[in-house]
């Protein structure tokens, strides 16, 4: 996108800004006077299956135009006027400063006698990829993707050994996109290869022999734009040391261009394993075909011949068969071990039968079978033999999410990390003879005293008589009076788990008094593929259900009131946001939604926006679009509603959630929302569907921060700056 995408951030700008608004309020009592920009109307209708779609503010879809850069440059400025006139916002960033800046470590990986892990000084933009001989081995820099970029928005997205050792696939990502270029290290010396791959898209890196499979797409055609580059996705081979024009083309589907293809290998490297998906034609599982290159298979070979709603992964392989995780007769999760020879379903041998918990993951080391199921959204760690048979159920520290645990098979310990809302994420050591696990790593958070706060587990009703989960956190003491600053963040969709997790940065709010909610919605995974459909397609009402059951138990049980409640989600999130807002305006004083997907009706024509139609439907079929468009946020604005205070955020460079929902959103709120509450639009720039660095993380937050300071009416109380 152009650089025309940029905010108000010095003085001098941010003065003039304030010129053009005729003044805000700072107090939350007072009406703040926003002037918005003038967004031009067009006469644009679409029809669905009948029914005629006004699409007025159709041209903002392009963000490559001169026009789309003006109204980008005009709404920035009058949301950075909005948050420079309040008094603590510096206050504010100073104080997440302070609490992120502390050592961040992920888990070591083995290879050989080397070790591998990420660290982040504190607030360095990106983390540092080091290695070291051995575990009392002295760490050293091998990659630091902070020299990358002047503005450090570049990242590493890849880092995959060769069986031995020797080389590496590094994979790149610019400015947030979700497009990367992959190269090739040469470990031992630390140096770049000439090897340069482009459009790497929905990939990984395999290795096999001297090269490795990896998945991409073609290169546009000239005067195509990058965003609509999203089809035929093919899987080659690059051997090290050769050209990308040398590649191997190993599998493509022209046919049915908008399918993923991925190749995987075995940990031995005998099978190659493709995984084929169809979600843009609303198929929820995938294909599996082998190669068994021991025996010199010249082509893939059905193992899980047909896409439907069932899913399939392969873990590893036990001798000539594989270990497959699925949820196919168990929605809660299985695995079994397939014989490629006789892959037919009576003959799958049971491994980890499905249980009451859904398998939250499986994966292998040292000869073992670690499975983690979620109790009540809880991890639970267990070890078995490659058989299936249970050997030790490993002791966590309380209730929170656990992962890691992969390795090599001759590993005699892995690492896991723990983390829940009041446990910053600590890294463990697990011997597999002794079964006993051991602190590795456990991190110190400046100014963070876990014991003034308490996180506790409660169950509400929703609509439907359903009972969902939520965590609640806050200062130990509280009192219920309904008086309590609230943030309630959800997500609930593509079986995605929203698990107890810390935040260095949420500690800000905790320590004013918020009360923190996450609420385990339907359409995740919390309790398997059952609670994930019943938020799914013609289901995903009961989401929005859940979000506003949680919200009347957070004020029918004093923990807060309306007029102190603000709700929070990113991407399907940002689309629950704007769903509940709509349907229940008068819960909530402020609103954040992120990233959001706000068009339901137009979201798969958009980059891979495809894919999301095995989770939300299409409006190309009749009834999913009735179910579609009665909640679509865009669609659903009524003219003269007092809406929550609002703060929408997007990135200019989010090729996956394209910014034109939020930019169409954000202009049709500002025309028919009633003028009582501010309704503002955060454009962020070299930014993605994530913050692309610590820098742009912090100045987010910051602002949402005090957005939600402000709208909520605390004034925290931080050192000036």
């Amino acid at each position: 996108m152009k650089s025309v995408f940029r905010r108000i951030a010095s003085p001098t700008a941010a003065a003039a800004a304030l010129v053009a608004l005729a003044g805000i309020a700072c107090s939350r009592q007072a009406a703040p006077k926003l002037d918005y920009p003038q967004t031009k109307t067009v006469d644009h209708v679409d029809t669905y299956h009948g029914v005629a779609v006004a699409d007025p503010y159709r041209w903002l879809e392009d963000d490559n135009s001169a026009e789309t850069a003006a109204w980008v440059e005009a709404q920035n400025k009058v949301t950075f006027g909005y948050l420079e006139q309040i008094p603590y916002r510096a206050a504010v960033k100073a104080r997440l400063e302070t609490l992120y800046n502390y050592p961040k470590y992920t888990a070591p990986r083995r290879k050989g006698d080397r070790f591998y892990f990420s660290k982040n000084d504190g607030l360095q933009n990106q983390s540092v990829l080091y290695v070291q001989q051995g575990l009392d081995g002295v760490p050293e820099v091998l990659i630091d993707p902070n020299t990358w970029s002047a503005d450090g928005t570049s990242r590493l997205t890849a880092f995959a050994l060769s069986k031995d050792g020797k080389y590496a696939v590094v994979g790149v990502s610019r400015a947030g996109s979700d497009w990367q270029e992959y190269g090739v290290m040469d470990v031992a010396s630390r140096t770049m290869l000439g090897d340069r791959i482009e459009w790497v898209k929905v990939s990984g890196a395999s290795w096999r022999g001297d090269g490795f499979y990896y998945s991409r797409y073609p290169a546009p055609a000239k005067g195509r734009e990058l965003s609509s580059a999203n089809e035929n996705h093919q899987v080659y081979y690059h051997k090290v040391g050769t050209p990308q024009s040398a590649d191997e083309l190993v599998f493509e589907d022209a046919a049915n261009p908008q399918r993923f293809h991925r190749v995987d290998t075995t940990e031995d490297e005998r099978f190659a394993v493709l995984d084929v998906s169809d979600r843009g034609k609303g198929k929820d599982g995938n294909a599996l075909f082998v190669r068994d290159l021991a025996r010199k298979d010249k082509a893939f070979r059905p193992l899980i011949g047909t896409i439907g709603d069932d899913t399939f992964s392969v873990i590893d392989n036990v001798g000539d068969k594989l270990l497959v995780r699925t949820n196919r007769g168990a929605p809660n999760g299985r695995v079994v071990l397939i014989d490629p020879a006789r892959p037919e379903e009576p003959n799958w041998v049971t491994v980890l039968a499905e249980r009451p918990e859904p398998l939250q993951g499986a994966s292998t080391a040292g000869g073992k079978l670690f499975a983690t199921y979620l109790k009540d959204v809880a991890t639970v760690a267990e070890v078995h033999a490659l058989d299936g048979a249970l050997e030790h159920v490993i002791d966590l520290p309380g209730l929170g999410t656990a992962g890691g645990f992969g390795g090599e098979r001759d590993d005699a310990f892995v690492f896991y990390t723990f983390a829940s809302f009041n446990v910053p994420p600590t890294i463990y050591r697990y011997d597999i003879a002794t079964k006993a696990s051991t602190v590795f790593r456990a991190p110190e958070i400046p100014g963070f005293d876990p014991s003034a706060f308490e996180t506790k587990q409660v169950f509400f009703t929703s609509r439907d008589g359903t009972r969902v989960p939520m965590f609640v956190v806050h200062r130990k003491g509280l009192a219920l009076d309904g008086k309590n600053p609230a943030l309630l963040y959800g997500y609930g969709g593509f079986n995605i788990t929203t698990a107890p997790g810390f935040s260095a940065l949420r500690v800000a709010l905790l320590e004013q008094g918020f009360v923190y909610a996450s609420a385990n919605l339907r359409g995740g995974g919390e309790y398997g593929e059952a609670w994930h459909r019943a938020g799914m397609k013609l289901n995903k009402q009961n989401v929005f259900d859940d979000c506003i059951a949680a919200a009347e138990w957070l004020i029918a049980n004093k923990y807060t009131s309306p007029a102190k409640l603000a709700v929070q989600g990113g991407s399907n999130g940002g689309l629950l946001v704007g769903a509940v807002m709509n349907q229940r305006p008068e819960l909530f004083r402020a609103a954040v939604p992120q990233v959001g997907v706000m068009d339901m009706l137009r979201f798969h024509k958009f980059t891979i926006g495809w894919n999301w139609i095995a989770d939300y439907g299409s409006s190309d079929n009749p009834d999913e679009f009735k179910a579609l468009y009665a909640y679509s946020p865009l669609h659903n604005i009524r003219a003269g509603v007092k809406y929550p205070a609002t703060l929408i955020t997007t990135a200019d460079h989010d090729d996956r959630v394209v910014p034109a929902h939020s930019f169409k959103y954000a202009a049709t709120l500002q025309e028919k929302a009633s003028r009582e509450t501010p309704i503002l639009i955060r454009i962020e720039t070299k930014s993605g569907h994530g913050a692309s660095s610590t820098a742009k993380q912090l100045e987010t937050t910051a602002d949402i921060y005090a957005f939600l300071f402000r709208e909520l009416g605390v004034t925290p109380k931080l050192a000036a700056k």
